[in-house]
């Protein structure tokens, strides 16, 4: 009784603190007055059946597809850096393959039913990028750094300081860490079409060849294919539908057009990569290995954890509030007005998921900013994308554990690199709304400052100074 009530109590925090709050309010306002000689009134407990049944309506309600062949084309937007990151960690630092996909999938169909949009799962960047570039930086340093970083975020939300933090950062700022952020994909993407990659050293070996099963010509014709199913992203409902007037060529010509602009784009092109990586190798599937990965507890020591504090969580805490919390908080509000999000419960989350997957060794992740981008890019639209992702990763995860690394690794970089640029460009798009000459010196200082310090944390500060150095001088113009 007593789990079955904390449960209740905690998925409200998490899917609405700002409803409970209202809730509370009106009770303070207008105190109901109970009978006390009405003895049905001590017994029954209506306010518990009635946070049931919310959140069982809210839960069916995030998980409504609104378009199957969009929710799933949605679904791949964002494999374009999941891929990338955890394939190079698992050739480079042996990453439990099989762990992290049956944990973020976990994560994918948590959040898909808490928040009820497609909320990405992205591993932590700033740890990763240390893992790759430090031989000394192992898993149980990478685990320690996701630990520490998960707390210090849960606790800044648990707090209410998040909140406090969020509240006071100009859009200006956080549309400048968007489009640093967005750029900085649409970067990695070129390199990923231009050069051949040597992934597990994160390191570009040479001009990628204009044929081949991976080549230049591959890549384009999948950026063509893109560009002429989504175009620039905009919203499908200005296609005019056929009057009784028209003739049947012009109605069959409409069909057409309907037909193609609704093609699942992001999930043919992934589904190619796939056929292609087996057409490259055919043996890998002697290589293939049925069954789970053995899950193990991390065995962690004190100079891993100093060292994973040192390198890894003080890079990455900047960078999870910044991209992971705020600006996924205030993308989340651009794309789904709807939605109630907070920074608090997005805190909670953040801290939540690591809190166990990182003891047995799977890869720390936290939300983003381009991840939520990407994937509202290719249709995303409801908590039912993540889902299907989530399933997906589960069902690789158990029926093949690591051994699936051997197909990603035979997967055409050019094809991921693809799919990553449009999920930066898209990120990047949302700096658009940037009317005043003001907001965009601040936005494109911040961005300038981000790409080329390599640092989110140092453009956001150099941004806050602009920013409060624009206001004084618009303050002392007024003064005599």
């Amino acid at each position: 009784m007593f789990a079955e009530k904390f449960l209740v109590g905690l998925v409200m925090v998490i899917v609405s603190p700002k409803t409970i709050k209202n809730k509370f309010s009106m009770a303070n306002q207008n105190p109901p007055s109970i009978p006390i000689s009405n003895s049905e009134t001590t017994i029954t407990n209506p306010t518990k059946n009635f946070s049931a049944n919310m959140i069982i309506q809210k839960v069916k309600t995030n998980l409504v597809l609104h378009s199957k062949w969009g929710e799933l084309n949605g679904a791949m937007g964002d494999l374009g850096t999941y891929i990338p990151i955890v394939l190079s960690l698992t050739l480079s630092k042996n990453l439990n393959l099989g762990t992290t996909l049956i944990f973020t999938g976990v994560y994918n169909i948590l959040t898909g039913v808490i928040y009820g949009v497609p909320m990405p799962v992205q591993p932590m960047k700033s740890i990763a990028a240390e893992a790759l570039s430090d031989t000394t930086f192992g898993v149980p340093e990478i685990m320690a750094a996701g630990i520490l970083t998960s707390v210090a975020v849960f606790l800044l939300g648990a707090t209410g300081l998040m909140q406090l933090v969020y509240k006071f950062i100009p859009l200006s700022v956080v549309r400048g860490i968007q489009l640093a952020q967005g750029l900085s994909f649409a970067l990695t993407a070129v390199k990923y079409v231009r050069k051949m990659q040597d992934l597990p050293k994160s390191k570009a070996l040479g001009p990628r060849p204009w044929f081949g099963l991976d080549g230049l010509v591959l890549a384009i014709v999948c950026v063509c294919f893109i560009v002429i199913v989504n175009g620039a992203g905009e919203s499908e409902n200005h296609h005019r539908c056929c009057n009784g007037e028209e003739n049947g060529e012009k109605k069959r010509t409409s069909r057409v057009r309907r037909i193609v602009f609704s093609l699942p784009s992001a999930f043919i092109i992934f589904v190619l990569g796939v056929i292609l990586a087996f057409i490259k190798k055919p043996n890998v599937v002697h290589e293939i290995k049925f069954g789970p990965s053995s899950i193990e507890l991390v065995k962690f020591t004190k100079q891993a954890w100093k060292k994973g504090f040192v390198k890894g969580t003080i890079p990455q805490l900047p960078l999870t509030i910044l991209n992971s919390v705020i600006a996924v908080c205030k993308l989340s509000k651009d794309l789904f007005p709807e939605k109630d999000f907070s920074v608090t419960s997005l805190s909670v989350t953040v801290g939540l998921m690591n809190f166990v997957g990182c003891w047995f060794g799977a890869m720390p992740c936290c939300h983003g900013a381009g991840g939520l981008a990407g994937q509202y890019k290719f249709g995303g639209r409801s908590g039912g994308c993540v889902v299907l992702l989530g399933v997906a990763k589960l069902i690789l995860g158990l029926v093949l554990g690591t051994s699936l690394a051997h197909i990603l690794k035979m997967f055409p970089v050019g094809i991921l690199g693809v799919l990553l640029l449009f999920a930066g460009i898209e990120l990047a798009m949302c700096a658009r709304d940037m009317n005043s000459k003001e907001d965009s010196f601040v936005t494109l200082v911040c961005t300038a400052v981000s790409l080329v310090g390599s640092s989110a944390a140092l453009g956001f500060l150099v941004g806050m100074v602009v920013y409060l150095l624009l206001k004084l001088r618009s303050w002392t113009k007024d003064k005599p």
